[in-house]
This record gives structure tokens, C-alpha cells and sequence, in this order.
């Protein structure tokens, strides 16, 4: 129970304050209402990453005044839910349905972290720094491997992890290519814990002078300065080089016509205009989002028209494609071996190329339900399809030839680039840059464009090399290895959501041109580190017991 103070009681009218008499729904209100606030404020489209360092101050204070556990809970629970669902609230242009299952799911997936704290909490309370900082410790290394889980337990959903909060901000993004996105997620943690604890100091503990200053949040500081302040100088040493200069085609054909066959020949006028278009820029490589042609480009009976079509195009364009399309990989069973990839059409070198790249991280209920058998029916409300495509395993890039060299392209499709791992590999197989072809014309003019980017700066850092996005409708532009987005496609009004094309001259640093960074080559490592400090953050909890230092009795004494 919380305990009343001096500023709770009305001295005046010899009564309760307002306050102490309301305190019981009016604080767990607060609570609710600014959890929910700053964590949707964290996060893109909202220009305001620093509210990701007290984005969870306001549960980390309450928590810390050992509130009851059901009161606790259902707040937290509820100010996650209500979070997350408006955070992805673009999903309802896809399916309502699904936005009200996937909202509360990640909020209560998130949620477990928040529990974890509670109990931390009143383990620690009142206990030496030396335990309060193995819980703040234990407490950052937990969301760390709670995140990493949404990477991959069922199916995976990584989206938004709290590192993508910092994609405008390049000085904390540096840590990612030592620890992964993990590393900014701890830092922001760490700070979030300080910053309640000191006010916690300031408001609850009875402390005057120096005294006042908290520990915890002298801790978090220090953890902040020594996550940026080393990695400074690689940011600063560049050697830029060029690598390629590429034309982005964004068709921006509405997702409520794209398979339509009775507009396939608008489609095509588009991709076709568009794309002689940017020749007046002299590319060396054109780049089509993600299934661009509306028709497949191998393996169905339309497909030769389709390709022969294409390859036209790239010679009268005199300059290599790098296009999204599905394709069969058996023509006599097309409905049942398609998928969706990429490809390189070469004027110079006989069209369409053999090699490809299929996408390798299937959309679940988009691209194939997951055991149909049993969760079909969730296909009523959503938009899977009725058989499942098929997905690669190959990392292998696409080697496009240009007039100044040959650009390595890792493909990331869809939203491949929300899975590190996918980058990592790409690196691995011998990618000098990532190229995401993506399609979030599904999602509206919202947010969830910018969301998606802030998934492409992580991995630019992570594998330190550059990417660069073409999207049907959405965010298409690039971003160095250092994660500083070099250059966005715009419309004179400002928007990233219109039908063109822009030219960017792709740049690299000659430090990292075939250098691997500490993540690719370590991988994971973090989440081992965090998940240590987490159990031992958790055993200082729950079995230190502090020195008796009461003087012994007289009795004692002589027995002794």
C-alpha cells in the first residue's frame, strides 16, 4: 500500500487532499494514459524518437511504489493493447479482423516484460545499489530477449522493434552494428529505468541535498554515453565512393486494380512510361518495386507475352532492370509452385536472366495460412490465398552490370527486411548492398510506410551496407551504412505517396567495401549477454540477503 505523505493531507481544512482521496483510479489513469501516449509517439510516422527513453517511465514509477499485482497488470495490459492497436492500425485498409487479433497479441507478447518489472520491483525495493542495478541490468537484457523472440516464435512478427524508434537519430543506431538492434533497445530500457527511478527519489524517498541525485539514473547515463560516444569516430572517417546510379520506379497503382485483369494494360502503360521516363537521368540500373507486371513473368500461359514485354522495354531503355514479379517454377503447376521474386532483365545480355531470387520469409494469411488445416478459417478474415506460395532458400544477390562495375544486390522482398537475420545472410552470400523491393500500397497513406522504413535503417547499420527501397507506394529513397537516410522520393507537396520516378546516386564507404561489421560475423551474441544478465539479475532478486549487522546482545556475547 502506498504510503501517505505530508503533500497528500490538507492541512487547512484538517482533511485528505483531493488527491489522496482519488488517488486509487486517478494514478493508474495517469499511467494508462501516458504509457499509451508516449509508446505511439516513439515510433514512425511521429518525429519524436526521444519520447522512446521514458516511453515506459510511467509503469516503471508506478511499479516502484509496489502497487497491487491485478491493479498493476490490468493497466499495463490495457495500455498495451489499446498501444499496439492504434501503432498498427494501418492494418485495418487490409482487414479489421486481423488488426484486432495481431494489436492485443503483440501488446500482451510485450506485456510479459512489463510483468517481469512488478515483479523485479518489490524484490528489489529498499535493497543496496549493487541489487538495484543487477534489476536494472536484468530488466534491459530481458526486453532484449523478449524482442528477439518475436524474430521467430510463431512464425515471427519483429515489427517495430524499439530500436526502430531511433531511425532519425544515427549516433545511438552505431551500437546495431556491434550488437544488433538489441543494443539500442537496452540502452532505451536502461534510461527509461533511470529516469523513474529518479523520479521515484525525488517524490517518494525521503532524501535531502546530493542525496537526492539517484544512482539508477547516473547508471543510464552512463550506459548512454558509453554506447554513442566510442562509435563517433567511424562515422566520421568515411571514404565515399560511388557504386551506382539507380532510377526508382514508384507506380503507385492502387492495390483495388493491381491483379485486376481488366486493368493490366493501365499497369503496364505506367510501368512502361515511367520507366522510359527515368532514362533521361542515364541510370545504370532501373528498379521496380515489388510484383510489379500484372501478370507473371514465367510459368503461366500469359508469361511469354509477359516477359518478351519486359524485355523490350530494358532494350529500348538501354539500361538492365531489376524488377518484383511472380513466377512459376513449373509451368504444369503453376497454382501450386508460384511465388513471389526478383529479377534481372539485361538488354546486353540476352532479356531475362535465369538467375532470380524468391522470397524467403513468407506474409502468414497473406502468402499462405499457416496449418490450414486447422486455422483456415482465418482466411474469412484476412487476405490469404487460396494456395500457398512457395518460398526460397537462397541468399545468393542478384550481379547486375553497369558502366562503372557490378553491383551485388541482396534481395529483401515484402517485408523480409524486419528479419535481421535475412540481412545477415545476405552479407554471407556476398552482398555489397541491400536492395528491398516492397509493395505497402496494401496499407493506406498512414504510417505504416515510415514503420517500414525504420526496419531497412536497422539493417544498413547492422551489416553495414547501404539499402535502397522501391516501393509501389510508400517509402522509396536509400540509406548509407551508417543509417543517415541519404535521400527520400518526394512530391512537390512533400509526400512519399505518389506515382514517379527520381534518380539516386548510390554511394559506399571504401571502409566497409567487402569488410563484414562485429554483428555479421558474431551474430546473435547479445541476446546470450542479455539473457545472462537477466537470470543474474534474477537470482540477486529473489536469494540476496544482506548482512546482519546488529550488534550482538550481551547474552549472545557470553554464550559465544
Amino acid at each position: 500500500m502506498q504510503q501517505t505523505t505530508a503533500r497528500d493531507f490538507d492541512f487547512e481544512n484538517n482533511e485528505p487532499s483531493f488527491w489522496a482521496m482519488h488517488a486509487w483510479w486517478m494514478a493508474p489513469l495517469a499511467v494508462f494514459a501516458l504509457t499509451v501516449t508516449l509508446t505511439v509517439m516513439s515510433f514512425p510516422p511521429f518525429k519524436t524518437p526521444p519520447f522512446a527513453y521514458a516511453f515506459a517511465a510511467p509503469l516503471v514509477y508506478w511499479a516502484l511504489t509496489l502497487p497491487r499485482f491485478k491493479t498493476f497488470a490490468l493497466v499495463m495490459l490495457a495500455a498495451q493493447i489499446v498501444a499496439w492497436t492504434i501503432i498498427l492500425s494501418w492494418l485495418r485498409h487490409v482487414t479489421w479482423g486481423g488488426l484486432f487479433l495481431l494489436g492485443p497479441f503483440v501488446g500482451a507478447w510485450i506485456g510479459v516484460w512489463y510483468l517481469a518489472l512488478w515483479w523485479m520491483a518489490r524484490r528489489i525495493h529498499g535493497k543496496p545499489l549493487l541489487v538495484r542495478a543487477a534489476g536494472m541490468f536484468g530488466l534491459a537484457g530481458l526486453w532484449v530477449v523478449i524482442e528477439w523472440t518475436r524474430t521467430w516464435l510463431l512464425g515471427g512478427f519483429p515489427w517495430l522493434p524499439l530500436g526502430a524508434s531511433q531511425w532519425t537519430v544515427p549516433p545511438l543506431l552505431q551500437i546495431a552494428s556491434y550488437t544488433g538492434q538489441g543494443g539500442i533497445a537496452f540502452v532505451l530500457v536502461m534510461f527509461n529505468f533511470g529516469f523513474a527511478a529518479y523520479f521515484h527519489r525525488l517524490f517518494n524517498e525521503k532524501h535531502r541535498g546530493l542525496r537526492k541525485r539517484s544512482p539508477e539514473f547516473m547508471i543510464a547515463m552512463l550506459v548512454l554515453l558509453a554506447a554513442v560516444m566510442p562509435l563517433l569516430p567511424e562515422t566520421i572517417g568515411q571514404k565515399r565512393e560511388h557504386y551506382a546510379r539507380v532510377a526508382l520506379v514508384q507506380p503507385a497503382i492502387p492495390q483495388s486494380v493491381k491483379w485486376n485483369p481488366e486493368y493490366a494494360t493501365m499497369s503496364i502503360d505506367v510501368l512502361g512510361q515511367l520507366t522510359m521516363a527515368s532514362t533521361f537521368y542515364a541510370p545504370e540500373i532501373i528498379i521496380w518495386p515489388e510484383a510489379a507486371t500484372p501478370v507473371a513473368i514465367k510459368g503461366w500461359p500469359d508469361s511469354p507475352a509477359m516477359q518478351k514485354w519486359v524485355e523490350d522495354l530494358a532494350t529500348k531503355a538501354k539500361t538492365p532492370l531489376l524488377i518484383g514479379a511472380v513466377a512459376s517454377q513449373d509451368a504444369a503447376r503453376a497454382d501450386d509452385t508460384f511465388f513471389n521474386g526478383a529479377f534481372v532483365v539485361d538488354p546486353a545480355q540476352n532479356g531475362l536472366q535465369s538467375r532470380t531470387y524468391q522470397k524467403r520469409h513468407l506474409v502468414p494469411f497473406g502468402e499462405y495460412v499457416p496449418l490450414r488445416p486447422l486455422l483456415g478459417w482465418l482466411s474469412k478474415i484476412t487476405d490469404a490465398p487460396g494456395g500457398d506460395a512457395q518460398a526460397g532458400k537462397s541468399a545468393a544477390p542478384l550481379f547486375i552490370k553497369t558502366r562503372t562495375g557490378v553491383v551485388a544486390a541482396g534481395m529483401l522482398i515484402c517485408y523480409e527486411d524486419i528479419f535481421p537475420n535475412l540481412a545477415v545472410a545476405n552479407v554471407y552470400a556476398g552482398a555489397e548492398t541491400h536492395v528491398v523491393l516492397t509493395n505497402n500500397g496494401w496499407f493506406g497513406e498512414g504510417g505504416a510506410a515510415y514503420q517500414h522504413a525504420a526496419h531497412s535503417v536497422l539493417r544498413a547499420v547492422e551489416t553495414r551496407r547501404p539499402v535502397i527501397r522501391c516501393g509501389n507506394d510508400g517509402w522509396s529513397g536509400w540509406i548509407d551504412e551508417y543509417g543517415k537516410i541519404q535521400a527520400v522520393m518526394l512530391n512537390t507537396a512533400g509526400s512519399i505517396y505518389h506515382r514517379g520516378v527520381q534518380k539516386f546516386d548510390i554511394t559506399r564507404d571504401a571502409n566497409w567495401s567487402g569488410r563484414d561489421s562485429f554483428y555479421v560475423r558474431h551474430g546473435d551474441w547479445f541476446v546470450l549477454v542479455s539473457a545472462a544478465l537477466a537470470f543474474f539479475a534474477y537470482a540477486m532478486a529473489q536469494f540476496y540477503k544482506p548482512r546482519d549487522t546488529t550488534p550482538p546482545t550481551y547474552a549472545e556475547t557470553v554464550t559465544g
